[in-house]
């Protein structure tokens, strides 16, 4: 809301420091209501991985079948194993001897084909039975995350509703939106991508461990040697790459905003020749993004060719150390063969969660700024026992009410006034003397500092805002059209009222005539800027919205301001018509438009200065005469 309404001196709220550990165990408790999904997908996970890791140990039995047979083969038939180890042994071969004592072969015998097969047809079961297991996981994965995701955009948009409007002062549009929509598509996407990535490589890393201790303990420690050097360096890089994620991501909404602003106003742009200086704007904007972008991505870049590196050089620790025991006949070959696809299987996660370190760590910035939007003050609640008026009439009072948008700065103070039901009231004054501000308060959008305000002997704070303001119908300067036809416009907030009751709404506000001359008359369909009608015939569907709402108080802001000045007359006929039998407010620059109001209420700073009818308001010759004669003066010289 512009004007008066707007808190002076809002803008982007401060960025706080990034915290990941705590936005990342925050995201992580949206998973609550998933436990059950979360657990198969563990479940089902820790099976695929538990089969998954058997394979090398069952094709290393298959590696020492074959070498066994191929080894026997070679050997005199007739003697037996330890036989030939000994004659090794003593011809001098005993380094062959040690090397072929780990090894169970059978002199003369070759191959074992029919093992082997058996071997094979087994391996290829554990390998499938634990991509079936893997499938299962995943799909639980997608199901719990999409779950998730989706509770938090319910959660966001609860929460909206829950704002003030002084929230939506300090925020540009675009920021708001950044967060609502590319900040939660971006934890999904990054959910989606490394959360089932990042619970397999967990199970993968114990399952392998204990595999690796199980054939060589001595191994298993060479490859973990290099476990506190991939700690160091993802830490390390991880803290760096943060805040630029954090950064990324503001920088991204503040370019959201500027675009918006720029998209919606791009006529007024236009006309005031502020093209070179928005696109200035922008390119400062994309800078900005460009090099926070760059530097978050480069930084975290680094860690998958560091894990890389550190990688390789335990492949090549494990291969050494490896080669040595079948060397001393303390493994076979099949064995170190499973090893070093154990140590590339115990890598390969460090590996992942160093390829997934700059989307886990995007993700975790776009979570913190989701969660300072849910984390923002809200409205004060309605009260748990609210009151209702007996018998809505519209009556209004306004005891010494008192209120300012900036602590500093008073704007309405000790303000009373009663209006009494069915009469009509208008509101006038310059630019920012509270106005809008003293609607706003009517509908509760803000609350009164001081004082309070009564609706039919009713304090409105002791009711609740809906049933509060489904008695008040509101059409205000700046039209509001969503995406729908010109019968669903009119007939929103009133879904069930007939096409007749929407045709009669329309005519009691002129707005019939030009509806039919339309393409489609009133099924016509508007996108959400009403491209297609006139600005005043926008205004038209508004009024007859708040005909069709059918309002005990009526509150027009500046609401014949976009139409021309046969259709105000029109218009000034049919609220005539509306209002008898409710109250009413009006907010007018235009003098002319409120010469009937039973009581015309002159605003300055905050408070009223004079009130009466138009003729006692002239007469007294004070600030409404003075605004009256300017008005007047003015139109006289723009005729000549």
């Amino acid at each position: 809301m512009s004007g008066p309404g707007r808190i002076p001196g809002g803008g982007a709220p401060p960025r706080r420091s990034s915290d990941f550990r705590r936005s990342a165990g925050r995201l992580l408790a949206q998973f609550r209501p998933e436990r059950a999904r979360l657990g198969g997908m563990v479940g089902f996970g820790l099976l695929g991985v538990g089969f998954s890791v058997l394979g090398p140990k069952i094709l290393g039995d298959a590696t020492d079948l074959i070498f066994a047979g191929v080894v026997g083969k070679r050997l005199p038939d007739g003697l037996s194993r330890e036989q030939v180890l000994d004659r090794m042994r003593a011809e001098g071969k005993t380094g062959v001897a040690d090397m072929l004592s780990g090894t169970d072969f059978t002199p003369g015998r070759g191959i074992d084909f029919g093992a082997l097969g058996h071997v094979l047809l087994l391996v290829l079961a554990v390998y499938a039975a634990a991509g079936l297991m893997m499938l299962v996981s995943g799909r639980l994965s997608v199901r719990a995350i999409n779950g998730t995701v989706f509770r938090l955009r319910e959660e966001v948009e609860a929460k909206l509703s829950r704002l003030p409007l002084s929230y939506f002062d300090r925020q540009t549009r675009g920021e708001v939106l950044s967060r609502v929509t590319n900040d939660i598509d971006n934890i999904g996407q990054t959910l989606q991508q490394t959360m089932g990535q990042i619970v397999n490589s967990l199970l993968t890393v114990v399952g392998v461990l204990v595999m690796m201790f199980w054939i060589s303990p001595l191994l298993a420690l060479v490859a973990l040697v290099t476990v506190p050097l991939s700690l160091l360096v993802a830490t390390r890089l991880g803290k760096r790459a943060q805040p630029q994620f954090v950064r990324q991501w503001a920088d991204t909404g503040k370019l959201n905003g500027h675009v918006e602003e720029m998209y919606t106003g791009h006529a007024l742009v236009k006309v005031f020749g502020r093209q070179e200086e928005s696109a200035a704007a922008f390119r400062e904007h994309n800078e900005a993004l460009y090099r926070a972008s760059y530097k978050a991505q480069f930084v975290s870049g680094v860690m998958q060719p560091a894990m890389m590196f550190i990688a390789n050089l335990n492949y090549v620790l494990v291969a050494v150390a490896g080669g040595l025991r079948v060397a001393s006949g303390a493994l076979s070959i099949g064995d170190v063969q499973a090893f070093v696809q154990y140590s590339r299987q115990f890598s390969q996660p460090l590996n992942q969660a160093a390829s997934m370190a700059n989307m886990v760590q995007s993700g975790v910035a776009s979570a913190e700024r989701v969660f300072e939007l849910l984390d923002a003050e809200e409205q004060s609640p309605d009260p748990k026992w609210p009151e209702r008026p007996a018998t809505v009439r519209g009556r209004v009072e306004l005891e010494r009410v008192s209120f300012r948008y900036v602590p500093d700065r008073p704007l309405i103070e000790e303000l009373s006034l009663t209006v009494e039901p069915g009469s009509t009231v208008a509101i006038v004054g310059p630019t920012g003397a509270g106005k809008t501000t003293l609607v706003n308060l009517l509908l509760r959008f803000y609350e009164p500092c001081g004082g309070r305000i009564l609706l039919d002997g009713t304090d409105t704070a002791a009711m609740r805002r809906e049933e509060l303001r489904s008695r008040i119908g509101m059409v205000l300067q700046d039209t509001w059209l969503f995406g729908g036809t010109i019968a669903e416009n009119i007939a929103y907030g009133a879904e069930s009222s007939t096409r007749e009751q929407v045709e009669e709404a329309a005519r009691a506000a002129h707005a019939d005539r030009f509806v039919r001359t339309l393409p489609d008359g009133y099924d016509t369909v508007l996108d959400e800027d009403g491209t297609g009608v006139s600005q005043g015939e926008k205004q038209l569907v508004t009024i007859a919205r708040a005909f069709l709402s059918d309002p005990v108080i009526l509150v027009l802001d500046e609401a014949t301001s976009s139409v021309d000045t046969r259709t105000e007359v029109l218009i000034q006929q049919a609220m005539a018509r509306l209002a008898h039998g409710r109250t009413s407010f009006v907010i007018a620059h235009r003098l002319s438009t409120i010469r009937d109001a039973d009581v015309i209420l002159v605003m300055e700073d905050g408070s009223i200065v004079e009130q009466g009818s138009h003729a006692e308001l002239l007469a007294a010759g004070g600030a409404y005469a003075r605004l009256y004669e300017a008005q007047f003066a003015a139109a006289v010289a723009e005729v000549d």
